[in-house]
């Protein structure tokens, strides 16, 4: 029982100190082209297929990677980005954030969270955020990692925190700045 007990106290002892030391970082620089990419994405509890090429026809894209719904940073972010979308649109930008998590699970999390402004999608095999190198290792799950991608493809802002604070900001600033250049 004690060596039982050892044990369990060594692994949670172990996880946490997985999950606070493990960086938080977006590898794919300012300037580099962001990967096009598919999936099954939620607005407002209506599914559809995203598709990044798309979106980019309109404007520029804010592309936001987030552990997991319901859960508290993200709520947290899901909240902030909702209440800055009229900020974004009169910039010509759209939001899409991105987690692991199942389509149905979306559903829910688009309505209550993201307060039905912005689509979320389902990454559940981790194939987009590992293209954006914004997955945690060792975890199903992404990183918070925000880029602003420019119409023509290129990444023109990467933030990657773990803290929900500065994503929303940094996001705008960028955009407004993209929309300031000729």
């Amino acid at each position: 029982m004690r060596r039982f007990l050892a044990t369990t106290a060594f692994c949670a002892v172990a996880f946490s100190g997985a999950l606070t030391i493990t960086p938080a970082h977006a590898a794919l620089e300012t300037g580099s082209h962001a990967p096009d990419f598919s999936a099954p994405a939620s607005l407002g509890g209506h599914e559809f297929t995203y598709h990044l090429a798309d979106a980019l026809k309109t404007g520029p894209v804010v592309l936001y990677f987030y552990p997991a719904a319901f859960t508290k940073g993200c709520t947290i972010e899901a909240h902030e980005f909702a209440d800055a979308i009229p900020d974004f649109k009169a910039q010509g930008a759209t939001v899409i954030g991105v987690s692991m998590d199942p389509i149905d699970k979306l559903d829910r999390f688009s309505v209550s969270e993201c307060r039905s402004t912005f689509a979320v999608a389902a990454d559940p095999t981790g194939k987009i955020t590992r293209s954006y190198a914004a997955k945690m290792p060792l975890l199903h799950m992404a990183s918070r990692t925000s880029y602003v991608i420019a119409q023509d493809g290129h990444i023109v802002m990467s933030y990657a925190s773990m803290s929900p604070d500065e994503h929303v900001s940094r996001a705008l600033a960028a955009v407004k700045a993209l929309k300031q250049t000729p």
